[in-house]
């Protein structure tokens, strides 16, 4: 039998059972040493806290503090509607610190190098123009008005948009886990997204849980944050955002940047079928509805008929279609970004960063990494 640990805080296993989500009742029924635990009735070993501490996703240290830690989000949580969330779930919570951490390491590499600051981050306010905003933003993403007409599809256009932003330099990453732990899902009507904003490395995560019809206005949604400056998480339920100021802009910005009001209205004069106007304006149909909503050539109601029918058959898609795991490394490009992953292989091959914390900032390890470096970068 192992070593028995009597000096663990009673308090904090309780905080930490809460934290994780769970309701003592529940876990206590789940896992009744732990009740003993509590109650003083028997002791735990030293395995037995570790393994605690792994169901409930927190460090290990945390069980011998006097209280329990502050955990302060880096920025305003948004939710539809008026509230702000001022907090979010824990697999929410550690997906912002890994990003976060990403993020700090990246900076300092950049000032290390010497990398001038990104001219169009905080360039505009609040009380801007969101037409200035987005012309900005084609111009800044070397992108002419008629840009996607260009592209095959939506898909495709997903992906230019994607790839001229990190030419820019802001990372984009998706994911809809906590790191590459599969049990630890990221839910979407929680966070559709969040960007962490400074002036060397702005981060955007984008949900990858989320219908990837619904991803590419979240993708410009927070695109528009960076260019205001403004660090921030939202959940933007049904598409549709808070009635925070800054949301309100983000969401003009990405409407108009992907949906001109113009010459959909003229569009919009010929048909209203979604499919054609998705397939003139290579956004998805979502994207449509939300525009047309915008701009009161629909109601809400019809609307959000419209998104919960197609949500729900895009889901039935994914059920029918679920069986395989995908491809490792496809999804991996993702998760880490390459643009992200090029700064850590160089410095890696420069000796300013050890391969365990290259490891670490990629959530990738050993023959899995060296393989990604391969396939990707070379």
């Amino acid at each position: 039998m192992g070593k028995k640990i009597d000096n663990i805080n009673k308090n904090m296993i309780e905080w930490a059972i809460k934290r994780s989500g769970y309701s003592t009742e529940d876990f206590y029924l789940k896992f009744p040493k732990v009740k003993e635990w509590i109650k003083g009735q028997k002791l735990p070993t030293l395995k037995q806290l570790e393994n605690f501490t792994h169901k409930v996703n927190v460090p290990f240290g945390y069980l011998f503090l006097d209280f329990p830690p502050n955990e302060n989000l880096p920025m305003p949580f948004f939710r539809t509607g008026k509230n702000k969330a001022t907090k979010v779930s824990l697999n929410v919570y550690h997906t912002i610190q890994i990003i976060q951490d990403r993020q700090e390491w990246l900076t300092g590499y950049l000032n290390e190098n010497d990398f001038p600051d990104l001219k169009f981050v905080g360039k505009f306010n609040v009380k801007s123009d969101y037409l200035e905003i987005v012309n900005d933003i084609r111009l800044t993403l070397n992108l002419k008005d008629n840009w996607a007409s260009k592209q095959k599809d939506w898909e495709e256009a997903l992906n230019v948009l994607i790839n001229q932003i990190e030419d820019a330099g802001v990372i984009v990453t998706f994911n809809g886990i906590v790191g590459n732990n599969t049990t630890r899902k990221i839910d979407v009507s929680e966070c559709r997204g969040f960007v962490l904003v400074n002036k060397k490395a702005p981060f955007l995560f984008i949900n990858a849980s989320d219908a990837k019809a619904a991803q590419m206005f979240t993708l410009i949604h927070e695109l528009a944050h960076v260019w205001l400056g403004e660090s921030a998480g939202f959940n933007n339920q049904n598409m549709i955002p808070s009635n925070d100021p800054i949301e309100v802009l983000c969401d003009k910005v990405a409407a108009e940047f992907l949906v001109p009001e113009l010459p959909f209205k003229k569009k919009w004069e010929t048909t209203n079928d979604y499919r054609e106007l998705s397939r003139f304006f290579k956004v998805s149909q979502i994207v449509i509805g939300r525009r047309a909503l915008d701009l009161n050539l629909i109601t809400k109601k019809v609307f959000f008929s419209f998104y919960n029918n197609y949500i729900h058959q895009i889901n039935n898609k994914k059920t029918q279609s679920s069986g395989g795991g995908g491809n490792f490394y496809v999804t991996a490009k993702k998760r880490v970004s390459l643009r992200f992953a090029s700064f850590v292989n160089n410095a890696v091959n420069e000796n300013k960063l050890l391969y365990r914390d290259a490891y670490r900032l990629t959530n990738l390890k050993g023959n899995t990494y060296s393989k990604f470096i391969s396939k990707h970068l070379y």
